[in-house]
């Protein structure tokens, strides 16, 4: 299972790199990539429970690290990434807004292995939420909320200068969602 998961991961790091290097942006091309990536992974095994979440957390990371070596803006990314994911899933409803906060803190924890800027990601997280929060079948304000709350429990984990800069970060971030982490 570990060296599915680095395949994952580098495909997806792999491919940010290339689009980018050949002339693609970087919003674009984390959405194209990580929907592509994941309904393949949902399709060819019927990913569920776990195993969804492993190939949710393996293409984001591997997307936020691909950023990060072409020196693309993470914000741009996290916004492409939360939207690719959700495309790339399926996923309508409660289940959306699981992984919606999933999704945000594995960005959130990518972003400050690689150095990134939090307020960055924590912002294009709550905006792509936001973006795809229609087509999810959830109101905006839930959406961008977990999009706040996965990232708020995720930068807990990395210290307390992190959770005041995303805390700072997703509070400002309205988009005309009214955003309320919890």
């Amino acid at each position: 299972m570990k060296t599915e998961r680095a395949g994952i991961m580098e495909t997806v790091k792999d491919g940010i790199v290339t689009a980018v290097k050949g002339g693609g942006n970087i919003f674009q091309a984390t959405v194209n990539t990580t929907t592509e990536t994941l309904a393949t992974a949902f399709k060819d095994a019927g990913k569920v429970g776990a195993s969804a979440t492993e190939a949710i957390a393996d293409t984001a990371s591997g997307a936020i690290h691909g950023a990060a070596d072409v020196g693309a803006h993470l914000g741009n990314a996290s916004k492409g990434i939360i939207i690719g994911v959700l495309r790339g899933t399926k996923h309508v409803g409660s289940e959306a807004i699981d992984t919606i906060g999933h999704t945000a803190g594995v960005v959130i924890r990518s972003t400050a292995e690689v150095g990134g800027k939090l307020e960055h990601a924590a912002t294009g997280l709550v905006e792509g939420a936001i973006h795809s929060a229609k087509e999810l079948g959830v109101s905006a304000e839930d959406a961008a909320s977990a999009a706040a709350d996965g990232a708020l429990k995720a930068a807990g984990k990395v210290g307390s200068t992190a959770v005041e800069t995303v805390r700072n970060a997703v509070t400002k971030t309205t988009h005309g969602a009214k955003v309320s982490p919890k």
